[in-house]
């Protein structure tokens, strides 16, 4: 059965985030993810985590500023200082909340810019090192243009081959199966293919990413692939609920902690 992590950047958004942890243990489940946890101390984090027995799957390395349009640092040249100190922030909360995994933004930047791609690949190199002295894999993330025009990964060919030159054994493919189907669709043979290199997935309905429940794609059936081919990471639920988030998740009820 998929282990499946809510996403409290985006599920229980009806409550206060560090509340959000106590709403997704109540709701059933054993682990949780979020995009950026920067605003709240570590302790507070690991607290939550604690207290309601949950594991954390995963979560990013700073973007920048976000509020400026910032998607990541990791490709843009003359931002590595600031990705370093970034890089030392994320593993303090890491380390404090036993998180085994961090995604690292790749930022808006043409793929054809060969100072961005100099740049990207630097970031790998010292994120991959300092990650992999502490036990932890760095994921990287393949995002459609639609969502996030601009960004500088957004093919699931590039994060493949980015991933085979570098070579790094904690370098691993984030497949989100929601920005799958929007790039290239056939979801299901590119995750049999790429099984050895995916680290974790995150799942939403296509093309609205609400619920995965209807639309595009049928995932009971991806659920069960999962199962099939012996996946054993995290399925983390990066959707925007329809309503309230315990409404919308008839979809989870079987997968439910009891």
């Amino acid at each position: 059965m998929p282990a499946f992590a809510a996403n409290l950047s985006m599920l229980f958004a009806e409550h206060d985030f560090l509340d959000r942890f106590d709403a997704a243990a109540d709701a059933g489940f054993s682990a949780v993810e979020f995009l950026f946890p920067y605003d709240h101390p570590p302790e507070a984090i690991a607290e939550r985590l604690r207290r309601n027995r949950l594991t954390l799957a995963l979560f990013n390395l700073p973007p920048g500023d976000l509020t400026a349009g910032e998607r990541g640092l990791a490709a843009l040249p003359n931002r590595f200082d600031e990705f370093r100190s970034g890089v030392v922030r994320a593993l303090d909360y890491a380390e404090a909340a036993g998180a085994r995994r961090l995604h690292m933004m790749a930022g808006i930047a043409s793929p054809a810019d060969d100072k961005a791609s100099v740049s990207f690949v630097r970031a790998l190199d010292y994120a991959t090192s300092e990650l992999a002295s502490k036990g932890l894999d760095l994921l990287i993330e393949p995002i459609n243009a639609r969502n996030m025009p601009g960004y500088f990964l957004d093919d699931f060919g590039r994060a493949e081959r980015t991933i085979a030159n570098h070579g790094a054994h904690n370098l691993k493919l984030q497949f989100d199966i929601y920005h799958r189907q929007i790039m290239h669709g056939d979801v299901t043979v590119a995750f049999r293919r790429l099984l050895p290199i995916i680290g974790h997935v995150q799942i939403a309905s296509v093309p609205s990413r609400n619920e995965p429940d209807g639309e595009e794609l049928n995932y009971p059936f991806l659920f069960a692939e999962l199962d099939r081919l012996g996946y054993a990471g995290f399925v983390g639920c990066e959707y925007t609920p329809r309503g309230t988030t315990r409404d919308g998740l008839d979809w989870f009820k079987s997968f439910a902690r009891r």
